[in-house]
């Protein structure tokens, strides 16, 4: 699932007239950053929800076939994270899925980071794996850190500990934690929180380059890393 139905307000004024995961960084929006590294990981099927300005969402993505995009229209309300994942329950199924929000992405260094997040997905021990970034690996990022990762992989809040990690936009979530869930506005900090609580929310750090655009005049730093990053790889 990619999260796209936010208003974008701080990406104003970009945002007055474009949903802000149409705004593109290098030459492509930050949707299709998400969507073809969904794609690359194997994935045949992604829901992305809309709410601001959501024909336009709709029309550019038509024509996608890989992976083929399904909507989960919010225009009646927005629904927060997982209110909007909740919605989508239905088209999701009931096996493991990925979510990556719609404003950050990420470049791979060596096998992509979607597939190592599958590779240590663990049923038995996780309700959800987070993909983490550490601050240096980042660009655009303006806050603190949000999680401790313990040797064994498990999550505690960092409370911006200068030794955490950032969440990357990107998880593995297991279905059953929505079980009886409403379909109303709702945040996956809550669900985060109670996996930490049942000792099974987990992270895997990232390898690559994560970025985040939050603001206009972070477009310009995001597309210098992207520059960097792909020259790296090569």
């Amino acid at each position: 699932m990619v999260l796209a139905a936010g208003l974008g307000k701080r990406m104003r004024p970009i945002t007055d007239t474009i949903p802000k995961p149409l705004v593109r960084i290098s030459g492509k929006t930050l949707l299709d950053w998400g969507l073809d590294s969904l794609a690359e990981a194997g994935v045949a099927k992604a829901v992305v929800n809309v709410h601001y300005l959501p024909d336009q969402i709709v029309e550019h993505v038509a024509s996608r076939t890989a992976p083929r995009i399904v909507i989960s229209d919010e225009r009646d309300g927005l629904l927060d994270s997982a209110g909007g994942i909740a919605k989508a329950l239905p088209e999701l199924g009931t096996d493991p899925f990925y979510i990556v929000n719609a404003d950050t992405f990420w470049i791979d260094a060596g096998e992509p980071n979607l597939t190592r997040l599958a590779l240590a997905w663990d049923d038995a021990r996780m309700d959800i794996l987070i993909m983490l970034a550490a601050l240096d690996q980042a660009t655009g990022h303006s806050g603190g850190t949000d999680f401790l990762l313990a040797p064994d992989g498990r999550l505690s809040r960092a409370r911006g500990a200068p030794e955490g990690l950032i969440y990357a936009g990107a998880a593995i979530i297991h279905p059953r934690i929505f079980v009886g869930a409403a379909t109303e506005p709702a945040s996956l900090n809550r669900y985060f929180d109670e996996a930490i609580a049942a000792g099974r929310l987990h992270g895997l750090q990232m390898q690559g380059s994560w970025i985040t655009v939050g603001t206009p005049d972070a477009i310009a730093p995001a597309e210098a890393a992207v520059k960097r990053a792909l020259a790296g790889a090569q």
